[in-house]
């Protein structure tokens, strides 16, 4: 309750301040392409410099996994489940035989 109660009070204005506004509005145009830079930097960091158990993994496996997750998400009619288990199984299975190839 203390999580969801400081959550859901803002969740709740922006449902009741958002009815007017229009999908095409440059300010939600703005928006959503700077949500859209920040989850690709997120990303970026995420492959770039990779935390944790991620960084054992070849940053040639990485980058071969977010193409595959990405030719996914485009072939299954853009679908973001498509490309995020693409990408992932792709992810787990080099890291795999990388290991593998390793000894």
């Amino acid at each position: 309750m203390v999580g969801f109660l400081p959550n859901e009070i803002w969740r709740w204005l922006g449902f009741a301040l958002a009815r007017g506004i229009d999908e095409g509005s440059e300010i939600l145009v703005w928006v959503r392409a700077v949500a859209t830079a920040v989850l690709a930097a997120v990303i970026a960091k995420l492959i770039f410099f990779a935390p944790g158990a991620l960084a054992t993994v070849p940053l040639s496996v990485r980058l071969f996994a977010i193409v595959a997750g990405f030719a996914g998400f485009l072939a299954f009619r853009r679908s973001v489940f498509a490309g995020v288990a693409i990408g992932e199984a792709v992810l787990i299975l080099g890291a795999f035989a990388f290991q593998r190839l390793q000894g």
